[in-house]
């Protein structure tokens, strides 16, 4: 058996810079959760197709590491992935909560191309996955990578290393879960208009720490935020002094 930890991730800031080609583009700082992940396990057997368990509700064709797969069997036009994967299951032992602002599905499918990367000697430059990752998802970039901390832009595939360690966080995930492509038309509905790149300039220079202890307000740090409480306005009924805003929600995160 292979296995790899598939980590999650918070963004200290996320800030939208535009809206170009049906996608919004962005400035954010993702950080590495070290104590939280996914487990990613190729385990052998006898299958008639791809197989994935661990993701109850998720149909295979839609599940980001299937998307992967067919990402990477596409980059190589070699039947290798599909001859090893009648013999292998891909088992997800599920951590990350889904619908969190956390990253969990991205996080995934980049380990999964990462471990299939190193298992067939692919070879295949950090750069090169990178940008076959960005064909399933945003986030993926970043995972691939592997990177502690990075700041990521434009449509997610600018990915430059942040160097500090990760910062201890405590996570609070309510009950609530955000559908991220909501979130963004919720955004660009009612707030893309008000953006203001110079209300964040340099803050891709602040290490994490100092930024959060800079800019304290959550709606500020994070633009998605106040989108997410317009989309899901239960959100507003929780009791979350004092905590900052991952991603396109719900997950909380704090200074631990």
């Amino acid at each position: 058996m292979y296995s790899i930890k598939a980590h999650a991730k918070v963004n200290i800031f996320l800030k939208i810079t535009g809206y170009e080609a049906g996608y919004h583009t962005l400035l954010s700082r993702f950080m590495r959760v070290e104590n939280l992940y996914d487990t990613i396990t190729f385990v052998p057997g006898v299958f008639e197709q791809f197989t994935i368990e661990g993701c109850p509700g998720v149909p295979r064709e839609s599940n980001t590491i299937y998307k992967a797969f067919v990402a990477l069997n596409k980059y190589l036009d070699n039947p290798i992935l599909i001859h090893f994967f009648l013999n292998h299951k891909v088992v997800v032992d599920k951590q990350i909560p889904s619908q969190a602002g956390l990253g969990g599905g991205s996080s995934d499918a980049a380990a999964f191309m990462r471990l299939a990367n190193e298992v067939f000697g692919l070879k295949i430059d950090s750069d090169a996955l990178a940008k076959i990752g960005s064909e399933v998802g945003a986030d993926l970039p970043f995972f691939i990578y592997n990177y502690p901390s990075a700041n990521v832009k434009g449509f997610g595939e600018i990915v430059q290393p942040f160097f500090e360690t990760p910062l201890p966080l405590e996570l609070y995930t309510p009950d609530i879960g955000c559908d991220t492509a909501i979130v963004y038309k919720t955004f660009k509905k009612y707030l893309l208009k008000q953006i203001n790149p110079g209300s964040f300039f340099g803050w891709e220079n602040l290490n994490s720490r100092t930024l959060l202890n800079i800019v304290s307000d959550p709606v500020v740090l994070n633009d998605l935020y106040p989108a997410a409480l317009i989309a899901y306005p239960e959100l507003e009924a929780l009791d979350t002094e004092g905590w900052f805003f991952s991603g396109s929600g719900s997950t909380f995160f704090r200074l631990s």
